[in-house]
């Protein structure tokens, strides 16, 4: 006698049908082979069965009272698809059509009746043993896919760790470099203007000193936040340039969005009234900019663009701090100096502009 626990572990042949269609004898030989065996007299039995127990194949007759097996068999397909347990149909001996039409419903293979066990006892364990391999191939593509999955978040990951400043969460120099290389060619293409503002936050050394860096950790990740709130167009990159710099992209912005711009970042970051006692500009945290603005071409390039920002933030760092300068050519011009009707800094239409809201 087989102990209860092996029972339980051997395969499962659910057969569904007339009774009569397996004899004591055959069901007997079943048993002897290692195979356990549940019976369903009815096509719905069967269908309910088959969800429960989880067959290792079903023989499944095509003559029922309530629904024909062909019936039976395309409703199993499609209730377990990819889990549907191989199904041997068993059809009258001579019976062609029912042949043809139990491959097309999704059947494995046919015995005919009445059944032989010599012809049984070759087809079962080779449906089992494909229905195994074809399950094991399953999983493994399964877990290959998982594995995959991870893989790709972990990618993810690891891009969004190259390109995040850990500290204040928005773009890194990286990132920055390789988005203004990327905008620059999209520009040049176009025809559209790019417009670049540097920052830096004034007396930032003298406030570390002061408050220490814990606390001029934190006024980083406030400036940063707040210049994301001014800076809300998708195609606009913030980014942390250096230590206390911070550098943002405009494409498809003139010189007087990138000012306006830059204008709203400085007045803004005031408006937080971080208390700066080091600062010899103002008792409050202030930043200065510098802004450059150009349309790629042949005759310009992303270092002049930088440089020019630079030297306009130069400007604005030297003696007053808290402000904004924009450099053109030669030609820095402090923010509240610059007017619309002059023709050197103001190019297009008023609804070309950056609009902040």
């Amino acid at each position: 006698m087989i102990d209860s626990d092996l029972q339980k572990n051997l395969p499962l042949i659910l057969v569904v049908g007339n009774p009569k269609t397996l004899r004591v004898d055959l069901r007997e030989a079943i048993d002897k082979e290692g195979y356990r065996i549940a019976e369903a007299l009815t096509g719905e039995q069967g269908l309910n069965a088959c969800q429960q127990l989880q067959p290792e194949l079903v023989l499944l007759d095509t003559t029922m009272p309530d629904i024909d097996g062909f019936s039976c068999c395309a409703k199993l397909q499609a209730l377990l698809g990819d889990h549907c347990p191989p199904i041997l149909m068993i059809i009258d001996l001579g019976d062609q059509a029912s042949v043809e039409l139990a491959f097309e419903v999704g059947a494995a293979d046919y015995v005919t009746r009445p059944i032989h066990w010599a012809v049984l006892r070759q087809r079962v364990p080779r449906l089992i043993q494909a229905n195994w391999a074809m399950q094991e191939l399953r999983q493994q593509v399964e877990r290959e896919n998982l594995l995959k999955e991870q893989l790709k978040r972990a990618e993810q990951k690891l891009e969004s760790l190259t390109s995040v400043d850990t500290l204040t969460g928005i773009a890194n120099r990286r990132c920055f470099d390789e988005y203004l290389h990327r905008e620059w060619k999209r520009a040049a293409r176009e025809r559209k203007p790019l417009s670049l503002i540097l920052s830096d936050i004034d007396f930032f050394k003298a406030y570390n000193n002061t408050y220490g860096t814990q606390a001029g950790d934190e006024c980083l990740k406030q400036i940063a936040r707040t210049i994301r709130q001014v800076v809300r167009r998708p195609a606009d990159l913030v980014a942390r340039y250096s230590g206390e710099e911070f550098a943002v992209l405009l494409p498809n912005t003139p010189a007087r969005g990138g000012v306006q711009v830059a204008e709203a970042m400085r007045s803004q970051v005031k408006a937080l009234a971080i208390a700066n006692s080091g600062s010899q500009v103002s008792h409050l945290v202030t930043i200065s900019l510098g802004v450059a603005s150009a349309i790629p071409s042949s005759e310009s390039s992303i270092d002049r663009l930088i440089d020019e920002a630079k030297e306009a933030l130069d400007q604005a760092k030297i003696g007053l701090r808290d402000r904004v300068v924009f450099h053109m050519g030669n030609l820095s011009v402090n923010s509240t100096d610059l007017n619309p009707s002059t023709p050197l800094i103001w190019e297009g239409n008023v609804a070309e502009f950056y609009e902040t809201s």
